[in-house]
């Protein structure tokens, strides 16, 4: 989110009432740390590249991860079964990044968000055609409300939002394919591996553009900001880990959407800035098609001989 779909199938430990309680607490933690890092990556986008803030968020959260994550300290870390998914996954993070933050300069922070929530309906749309887990028709149903309510927040020909909304669509197909990547690459490497690889195949794609990018900012604000991205996206992506380690992304997941009462408090906040009631609509429509197919998810679950799936 740059808000955000969840890798459904990160190691946990046996659950318990405390590790699930301490799970959903970690989320909202690493919620919290998304949406600080958009709102950052606003403020900063009116005073150098967006670009730029691309690159100082990969190269503050490598160096942070780095200090935990090495060779060194963790032997083995950089070894991968799947070095080109590896690869494909952390540049289709990078594009949403990239996309997410160039809108941001022309959007509502809420308007980014709520236009990423549809990162579940493209993710359980496309893992019929690439993983063989086909939708069945109430869910197919779910999934093309939940595109309405999109419609309804961009309201496309409409003229009353901003042409940078597309940008946001395009980060939304990338994250999903993103999130697709991530659960194959769970089976074969461990979460730490990838997130070592995300930070640093970031940072080395961004290095070539920063002679035409770079701005030296002016003032201790900016460069504390372009930190803090750095810190935000390290640190958020590393209390998801913890969190999945301690309980199922079926319960996790639900709490993504609290994401958009931090993007609503920190728009009006920081910004001065509230979405229409269009958005809020759309907003609802989309949050609740992505609720249903959660809890599709925890029906498929049940064992056999239990209701019908779909």
């Amino acid at each position: 989110m740059t808000g955000r779909r969840l890798p459904a199938a990160y190691t946990h430990v046996p659950e318990t009432g405390r590790s699930r309680l301490v799970a959903i607490g970690l989320m909202c933690g690493a919620i919290a740390c998304f949406a600080l890092l958009d709102a950052s990556a606003k403020w900063l986008s009116s005073v150098v590249d967006p670009l730029q803030v691309v690159f100082a968020r990969y190269a503050g959260s490598m160096a942070l991860v780095l200090a935990f994550l090495n060779p060194w300290s963790r032997p083995g870390i950089l070894k991968t079964k799947r070095p080109w998914l590896q690869g494909v996954r952390s540049l289709l993070l990078l594009g949403s990044t990239a996309l997410n933050f160039i809108a941001l300069k022309y959007l509502q922070l809420a308007e980014t968000v709520s236009i990423m929530f549809a990162t579940p309906l493209l993710v359980a749309l496309f893992s019929g055609p690439l993983l063989g887990e086909w939708p069945g028709p109430r869910r197919l149903i779910a999934i093309g409300i939940g595109f309405i309510g999109v419609l309804v927040i961009t309201r496309p020909g409409m003229g009353s939002m901003h042409p940078a909304a597309i940008l946001i669509v395009f980060g939304c197909l990338c994250y999903g394919f993103y999130s697709l990547a991530t659960r194959v690459l769970s089976a074969f490497d461990p979460p730490e591996t990838t997130m070592v690889y995300s930070g640093v195949a970031g940072t080395l794609a961004m290095l070539p553009l920063l002679p035409w990018i770079w701005t030296t900012p002016d003032g201790w604000l900016p460069w504390a900001l372009m930190l803090a991205t750095g810190v935000f996206g390290g640190f958020g992506h590393w209390l998801l880990i913890l969190a999945h380690r301690l309980a199922p992304a079926t319960v996790l997941a639900p709490f993504i959407y609290s994401q958009i009462i931090w993007m609503i408090a920190l728009g009006w906040f920081v910004f001065g800035q509230l979405p229409d009631r269009w958005t809020f609509v759309g907003t609802g429509i989309v949050i609740a098609s992505g609720l249903y197919l959660l809890y599709r998810e925890r029906v498929r679950a049940v064992p056999e001989g239990s209701a019908r799936l779909d």
